[in-house]
C-alpha cells in the first residue's frame, strides 16, 4: 500500500512541476541543461547550462516537501546532507525552469 502512495505522489509531483497553470510558453526549459552524474554516488552533482548564469536550486522529496533551497554560481551542487532516495530537482535560471528526477545512492 505504501508503494501505491509513493507512485501516486511521484506522478502528482511530475505533473504539477511539468505544467504551467496559466499555459504560458515563455518560461520553458533551460537551453543546454545537463545534470550529471545521475544517480549521484559521491555527494556532488553538476548542473550545466548554455547560459552559465547563477542558478536557483530547489530539491523536493517524494512527498513534495522542499528539502533543499540554494543558489549556485558555478555548476557544482553539494547534496551530502540528503539521504539516499529519489528527489525532484528544480532549477531556475534567468526566467527559465527545468525539472528533473534526481537519484541519490
Amino acid at each position: 500500500m505504501k508503494q501505491l502512495y509513493l507512485v501516486i505522489a511521484l506522478l502528482f509531483i511530475s505533473i504539477s512541476f511539468g505544467q504551467d497553470p496559466k499555459g504560458n510558453v515563455g518560461g520553458g526549459d533551460i537551453p543546454g541543461f545537463k545534470i550529471y552524474p545521475n544517480p549521484v554516488t559521491n555527494g556532488r552533482v553538476y548542473i550545466s547550462t548554455s547560459l552559465n548564469a547563477p542558478k536557483q536550486i530547489f530539491i523536493y522529496d517524494i512527498f513534495g516537501s522542499q528539502v533543499l533551497e540554494t543558489t549556485i554560481i558555478g555548476s557544482e551542487l553539494n547534496v551530502n546532507d540528503l539521504d539516499a532516495g529519489v528527489y525532484m530537482l528544480r532549477v531556475n535560471e534567468k526566467n527559465k525552469t527545468a525539472t528533473r528526477k534526481l537519484i541519490i545512492k
